[in-house]
């Protein structure tokens, strides 16, 4: 396996407050320290003594845990990671590159992301210096790895209520409109309820954004989307391979850079559990904007951990780059199972820091229409 790096962007809007949106937390006061603390779990292998664990409401923990799991199989130094902030609502123990971005606002408002371009810009020129192989990514951070040229970007986000303001830009650039959710049932009817509040907020119409993204996201989006966006332009721009590690959301973001004029094709890489959902048509979105779809599926209904049960049922189907940690994992040829077990790992590790009463993983599901990014 050639250098990959892998960045996770991370941020919050105000849009994830809005009732049934978000499960991000287990509870709305806890969602906003959701993305700190999954950059600390992808980072350390568990969040800082002040940080909530993340679970949804049902308990069922944060996809970071896939992601860190996959992280300690390969070895940290064979998966080296950056945090870009981009509008962060919690302080994070982690190390990030801000992009200066402020938390995104409700998109019910009439300018929910004013930064939007900056924020584009500047993350389309971190983009380089992101994808720079300084010659300590051997195996094991032993050094061996090759100085010089580029990594391969591993691009993958965390922010709650991302799919609802990843519908509203799909919307504003008159793009398909429909996005994933992270629980069984996907309130994609009350999502573009909301979406259809921020549009006439805003004063546009469906495809009115068409060919100007950060006008998007700038009146329907958030500023995650901008950041990664402008990372993938910047990945065009010097000839970097990227993967887009994620799902509807990524799509979005990718949806952003071909209105920028982007027209290469990127891999979308993701779980099964988000392909497969009816409510999203990932696969026809991703035709639609030349993305080559790749779907791991690890088996978590093999498991019988709780936690694994809970994303075989629906739940945190995606999010902090889990179908992307999972497609490196089989291109190392790491077996399933062995996956699943370090999941569990991972994850029981994390549960046993959870307060009384959370981390219940084998509870069912909410039936408020959530979604838990």
């Amino acid at each position: 396996m050639g250098d990959v790096k892998l960045i996770v962007v991370g941020g919050t809007t105000a849009t994830a407050a809005i009732d049934g949106i978000s499960a991000a937390g287990a509870d709305p006061d806890l969602r906003v320290h959701t993305p700190s603390a999954d950059l600390e779990i992808v980072e350390s292998g568990r969040p800082a003594p002040d940080s909530p664990v993340p679970v949804s409401p049902t308990g069922c923990p944060t996809p970071a845990v896939v992601t860190r799991a996959v992280r300690e199989l390969l070895g940290p130094g064979s998966l080296p990671v950056e945090f870009l902030d981009a509008g962060l609502g919690a302080p994070t123990a982690a190390a990030v590159r801000d992009v200066g971005a402020a938390p995104g606002g409700d998109i019910r408002d009439p300018e929910p992301v004013p930064e939007a371009a900056a924020v584009f810009e500047r993350a389309r020129a971190m983009a380089p210096e992101l994808a720079a192989v300084d010659g300590d990514s051997g195996p094991d951070g032993d050094g061996e790895g090759e100085a010089g040229g580029d990594a391969e970007l591993l691009v993958a986000e965390t922010i709650p209520g991302g799919t609802t303001t990843a519908l509203g830009v799909l919307t504003a650039l008159g793009e398909r409109a429909a996005v994933s959710s992270s629980l069984p049932a996907n309130p994609i009817e009350r999502k573009r309820r909301v979406v259809a509040e921020a549009l006439d907020a805003s004063g546009l119409e469906p495809g009115d954004a068409a060919g100007d993204p950060t006008e998007a996201v700038r009146l329907a989006g958030d500023p995650v989307l901008a950041a990664v966006a402008g990372l993938i332009a910047g990945c065009a721009d010097a000839d970097i391979d990227v993967t887009l590690a994620g799902g509807t959301q990524l799509a979005a973001a990718a949806a952003l850079a071909r209105h920028a004029g982007v027209d290469r094709p990127f891999p979308l890489a993701t779980t099964s559990l988000v392909a497969d959902d009816p409510t999203a048509d990932l696969p026809a979105l991703a035709a639609d904007l030349d993305l080559r779809l790749a779907a791991a599926d690890p088996g978590f209904d093999e498991s019988d951990n709780p936690a694994m049960a809970a994303y075989a049922r629906g739940e945190a189907k995606e999010g902090v780059g889990m179908g992307g940690a999972l497609a490196l994992a089989e291109r190392a040829g790491v077996a399933d199972a062995t996956v699943r077990e370090r999941i569990a790992a991972v994850t029981d590790r994390l549960l046993a820091e959870c307060p009384e009463g959370e981390g219940n993983a084998g509870g069912s599901a909410p039936h408020n229409g959530g979604d838990a990014r």
